[in-house]
């Protein structure tokens, strides 16, 4: 059974870091559930072989677990947390960071008919479903290669472009084909979320984002909410008290300051929103945080 020899595989090559000698190829193994901590999603396909995981993005929840796949298409801001995980039976996932250039020249080659009908609405970043058989194949044959440094270097990059085309092709295709489409809604709304993460701290309008993304304010709103679960403002608020948190967990005297540097200009709103996000005030979640080291919590488990 492919999920039996997956667990094995996974279980052999789990390391501290996540990461393994083939590029992009992830592999995670945790032994015990967490509280819900947040995090950035990547754009990346996650595989769970054993356990449960729980991701929070806006209003939307997702769990998924053996023999299910999520694939998050946008760098998202989620919470996250191990739902099923002991020392006797671990979580065991696996990961791939999706490319959207390779998306695209995989729809390039296909022929007509190949792929599904995309619809014309904006899907969502995150979905989650059933893994078919031949794509929980693919995914062992590519971790077969960590224990095949001979053949790695020729055949990994063909397995990931099957695992890529079994995606695209799959009923969740459309979150996936949207990453290599150029004109996609998925790509405009990509435009603003990019702009947002670099620009976090500087106040926008949304009239000027739509713009950027090359569509009207309407459209972008409408298509924002169905790929993020957010509003603009909403999401902006989720990367800044993120990065607010990672800048707390090294400042941690400095909270006024940390505020300010991630856009707040009033200190008790920037402790208040805090509070609310995280369950402590920022003072107090500082120091916890210098207490506790968490395992990685993104999509994978």
């Amino acid at each position: 059974m492919p999920l039996e020899e997956l667990r094995t595989l996974l279980a052999r090559h789990a390391g501290p870091g996540w990461t393994t000698a083939i590029d992009g190829v992830l592999v995670s193994k945790v032994d015990r559930p967490d509280p819900p901590a947040p995090s950035m999603t990547g754009m990346v396909l996650a595989v769970i072989a054993q356990g449960a995981k729980r991701l929070a993005l806006g209003d939307r929840v997702y769990e998924y677990g053996p023999g299910q796949f999520l694939v998050a298409s946008v760098d998202l801001p989620v919470t996250g947390q191990f739902t099923q995980a002991a020392p006797e039976e671990p979580a065991l996932g696996f990961g791939l960071t999706l490319d959207p250039s390779a998306v695209a020249e995989l729809l390039l080659q296909a022929g007509p008919g190949d792929t599904p009908r995309t619809g014309t609405g904006a899907p969502s970043a995150i979905v989650v479903s059933d893994a078919p058989p031949a794509l929980l194949d693919a995914v062992v044959r590519l971790l077969r290669l960590l224990d095949e440094p001979r053949d790695r270097a020729v055949l990994a990059p063909l397995i990931k472009r099957e695992i890529l085309w079994r995606l695209i092709t799959s009923e969740q295709g459309a979150t996936v084909r949207q990453l290599g489409l150029a004109d996609s809604s998925l790509s405009h709304v990509s435009r603003a979320v990019r702009w947002i993460r670099e620009n976090y701290a500087q106040p926008f309008r949304v009239e000027d984002l739509a713009r950027m993304s090359g569509l009207s304010a309407s459209a972008f709103y409408r298509n924002f909410q169905a790929v993020t679960a957010m509003s603009p403002i909403q999401f902006q608020k989720q990367i800044r008290l993120q990065e607010a948190r990672l800048l707390l967990a090294t400042h941690p005297g400095d909270v006024t300051g940390v505020g300010q540097r991630v856009g707040y200009d009033n200190p008790s709103q920037f402790s208040r929103e805090y509070r609310r996000q995280f369950g402590a005030p920022p003072s107090r979640d500082a120091m916890r945080l210098r207490e506790t080291v968490r395992a990685p919590t993104g999509v994978l488990p």
